[in-house]
């Protein structure tokens, strides 16, 4: 009898995912639950456990290998010995159709092109031929952006053009001493990134807020919720809650562009970018203009210990609408956040410190903090977003603001 082994769907968001560890060896005796394998998705890696007890008869995905959700990527068999000769390996969906050849008995690893299904994609509609790709992902796989920077090379050189001379020695490059492949987590970071430079027109503007109300705000919910939370309401925290209220009052700041129409959200999604040590990761808490601080409290801190330990779930990490990134804690007062697409802008939070001012004539001593907002100058003018940045100030400024 044979089990197949699936890649499953995790979330809505999930179409694919890359087989980064298997945890057992073919011919291993496997027992049902027991993990079989990790996979990467966009932005999570996960374990997947054993759907049946037997032997691990055949591994038909390698590790590094990206199929789309529903491939069975191995066989478990009730004997060690069992005939799988007549099983066909397969794979869902036209686009990713894998030949027999890829069943590893078979295979002829100088005649295959390993490359991601975006990769692909991307070569089909613009007619590349991938055998004319190098690969720069794990083991020479071709991804997305080696198809691009090909493409890139392709517009650069007329088509006349004469066979450039030999270029000189180069000198002798400095010793490297560690080299992180450009893959998984971090390359689809770095897609998105360059994707957001190159589709966007970003504007970034900048202000100054008196933060003394919305510090002593916190330390006063710091003392309430406490025994209630068990841990204390951070800055994040609050600014998701004041972020959501400005967006329901300033609603053409929530909004994405489709096509050629710019569309305004009813749900507002507030991300918050997260340091991990796979890369910047963006939990996102739903609905939060109609959740209270300590509900948002709670899912923040659920989303971001996900997040960091891996097991966060693609919808977890997709569908915002608008993105918070706080740098204050590393000491950075103002920066140039980069929009998270498809959103409309996204708000960088600086650190909090006392500094001197002038309030009503007199000098003092007050907390005060820079925000910065990046915006999408296609889907908003100058003029509407600095407003939507002045009514988070005054929110700031204000927080009992917050209660009407």
């Amino acid at each position: 009898m044979i089990t197949e082994v699936i890649l499953p769907v995790l979330g809505e968001t999930m179409n694919e995912g890359t087989i980064v560890e298997w945890l057992k060896k073919e011919g291993d005796p496997v027992e049902r639950g027991d993990h079989l394998f990790t996979f990467e998705s966009d932005k999570a890696t996960l374990e997947v456990e054993a759907p049946a007890k037997g032997f691990l008869r055949q591994i038909l995905v390698p590790t590094g290998q990206t199929v789309p959700v529903l491939t069975v990527v191995a066989l478990i068999t009730k004997t060690a010995d069992e005939d799988i000769s007549a099983y066909e390996f397969r794979v869902p969906g036209s686009e990713f159709q894998v030949a027999e050849a890829m069943k590893p008995e078979t295979l002829e690893p100088e005649t295959r092109i390993f490359a991601s299904p975006r990769a692909r994609r991307l070569a089909r509609d613009k007619g590349v031929d991938l055998a004319q790709v190098t690969g720069t992902g794990p083991d020479g796989r071709i991804v997305e952006r080696d198809v691009a920077a090909y493409l890139e090379t392709l517009a650069l050189t007329p088509p006349s053009a004469p066979t450039p001379p030999a270029p000189p020695t180069p000198v002798e490059a400095a010793e490297a001493v560690a080299e992180v492949p450009m893959s998984g987590v971090r390359a689809v970071i770095a897609q998105r990134m360059h994707e957001s430079h190159q589709r966007t027109a970003p504007v970034t503007l900048t202000t100054e807020a008196d933060a003394t109300a919305f510090v002593e705000l916190r330390e006063r919910l710091k003392e309430a919720l406490a025994s209630e939370l068990g841990f204390n309401v951070g800055y994040n925290d609050l600014f998701i809650k004041l972020v959501a209220h400005a967006l329901r009052e300033l609603s053409y700041m929530n909004a994405r562009l489709e096509g050629e129409t710019i569309r305004q959200l009813r749900e507002i999604h507030i991300a918050l970018a997260v340091d991990t040590d796979r890369g910047l990761l963006v939990p996102v808490i739903r609905h939060a203009d109609g959740k209270g601080v300590a509900k948002i409290a709670r899912e923040v801190r659920e989303l971001v210990e996900r997040a960091r330990t891996g097991k966060a779930l693609p919808d977890e990490l997709s569908g915002s609408t608008f993105t918070i990134t706080n740098l204050g804690m590393h000491e950075i007062d103002a920066f140039t956040p980069i929009i998270n697409l498809p959103e409309t802008a996204i708000l960088g939070v600086g650190r909090i410190k006392a500094r001197p001012a002038v309030v009503e004539g007199k000098l003092c001593v007050r907390q005060t903090m820079w925000l910065s907002l990046t915006f999408d100058h296609r889907l908003v003018d100058g003029a509407p977003a600095a407003r939507f940045l002045q009514r988070i100030k005054q929110l700031v400024e204000n927080p009992y603001l917050l209660l009407g």
